[in-house]
C-alpha cells in the first residue's frame, strides 16, 4: 500500500509534458535520454543500430528527425513534428512494415489478418488502425518506442535484463522559426566536438551532420529544413558557417572551450560569437523547457496553463548576453549553472 501511495504520489508530482498537439500544429522538439547512472555502454555497433532504429522509428511515426548525435551513454535528437493528416489503410500498412521489415511467422500471419479486415473493414479493422494512429504524430510515442525497441535489442545482444534508460526523456519545445531550430541543431552535432572526440562532426558517423555530409537524403534533408529548404550545397555552406563561424572549415583547435575560460568571459562582462559559445555545453537548450521568441515562450505557457490547470509563478526569461541571441527566451529557471 505504500509503496502504491508513493507512486501516485510520484505522478501527480510530475509535471505534464509540454507538447503541441499535432492537431493544431507542427512542432519541433530536441529530446535527450541518458543510460542508467550515466554508465558507457554504447559501442560502435549499439550506436550504429540505434541510429538505424531512430530513422525506422521516425518513418513509422511520421516524423522528421531534423538531426541527431549519438553519444556512449546518451542521445540527442532534434525532432519535427508536423500537423497530423489524414491516413489511408495502404499509408498504414507501408508505415506497419516498415517497423517490421522482417516479420516473424506469427506476425506475417496476423499482417494477413490485418489486411483481410481491412479490404473487408471488418470489424477489427478500426481498432488496428486506432492503435497504429495512436503511436504516431506524438514526440513521447516516437521516444518510448525507439528507446524500447532498442532495449529489447541491447538486452538480448548483451546478456542483460533491466532497466537501460535511466530516467524519463527530456524535451524541450523549440521554436520552429530557422534560427532556433537551426541554432539547436548545430548544438546537437557539436556534442561530439564537445566531448572532444574529434574536430569536425563530420567525422563522427554517429550524428545527423556526418550522415549528411556522406549523402543520406534524409539526413540532408532534416537539416535542409532548417536551413530554408535550400539545395544542399547552399545549405552545407550556410551550416559549416554555424558550426565553425567565419569560413567553411574546421579551425586547428576549435574545440570545446573550457569552462574556466568561458566563465572569465562571462564575468568580464564580454560576449562571444555563436559558433564559439556552442562548443559548451548549454542547459538552456536541454533543461529550458521551450525554447524560442519570447512571445512563443509566453504563447506555450499561456497554452500549458490552460491545459493543465497549473499556475507555476513563471515566465519567459531572457538569455544572458553571452551572444547575439537576437531576444531568444526560456521558460524554466535553471537550477544548476547554466553552462559546461
Amino acid at each position: 500500500m505504500a509503496g502504491s501511495r508513493s507512486g501516485r504520489m510520484l505522478a501527480r508530482m510530475r509535471q505534464a509534458r509540454i507538447k503541441i498537439p499535432a492537431s493544431e500544429s507542427a512542432a519541433s522538439y530536441h529530446c535527450i535520454s541518458r543510460t542508467v547512472n550515466g554508465e558507457w555502454l554504447f559501442d560502435d555497433t549499439a550506436k550504429d543500430v540505434l541510429r538505424r532504429q531512430l530513422w525506422q522509428v521516425a518513418e513509422y511515426c511520421g516524423v522528421q528527425i531534423v538531426t541527431y548525435t549519438i553519444m556512449s551513454n546518451h542521445f540527442h535528437v532534434l525532432l519535427h513534428v508536423p500537423t497530423s493528416t489524414p491516413l489511408s489503410d495502404e499509408e498504414l500498412l507501408r508505415r506497419y512494415r516498415i517497423l517490421y521489415p522482417k516479420p516473424t511467422r506469427y506476425q506475417s500471419a496476423r499482417l494477413s489478418v490485418v489486411e483481410a479486415e481491412l479490404a473487408a473493414n471488418g470489424p477489427s479493422a478500426n481498432e488496428w488502425r486506432r492503435r497504429q494512429l495512436a503511436l504516431m504524430g506524438d514526440v513521447s510515442q516516437f521516444m518510448k518506442l525507439a528507446k524500447q525497441r532498442f532495449s529489447i535489442w541491447f538486452n538480448k545482444s548483451h546478456g542483460r535484463f533491466g532497466t537501460l534508460w535511466a530516467e524519463r526523456f527530456k524535451s524541450v519545445l523549440v521554436d520552429t522559426a530557422e534560427q532556433v531550430a537551426r541554432t539547436v541543431a548545430a548544438y546537437v552535432d557539436l556534442n561530439c566536438v564537445r566531448a572532444g572526440l574529434v574536430a569536425d562532426p563530420k567525422d563522427y558517423r554517429f550524428c545527423g551532420y556526418a550522415e549528411a555530409v556522406a549523402g543520406a537524403a534524409k539526413a540532408r534533408d532534416g537539416i535542409r529544413s532548417v536551413i530554408g529548404g535550400c539545395p544542399w550545397d547552399d545549405t552545407h555552406a550556410h551550416y559549416r558557417e554555424l558550426l565553425f563561424g567565419v569560413g567553411a572549415g574546421a579551425r586547428e583547435g576549435f574545440a570545446a572551450i573550457p569552462d574556466v575560460e568561458f566563465q572569465r568571459v562571462i564575468d568580464a562582462g564580454g560576449r562571444l560569437p555563436l559558433s564559439t559559445v556552442l562548443r559548451c555545453r548549454l542547459r538552456y537548450l536541454t533543461d529550458g523547457a521551450i525554447l524560442g521568441t519570447q512571445a512563443f515562450v509566453q504563447l506555450h505557457l499561456a497554452k500549458y496553463r490552460q491545459t493543465t490547470g497549473h499556475r507555476p509563478k513563471t515566465s519567459a526569461r531572457a538569455l544572458p548576453a553571452w551572444t547575439d541571441w537576437d531576444g531568444w527566451a526560456t521558460l524554466r529557471a535553471l537550477r544548476r549553472r547554466a553552462f559546461g
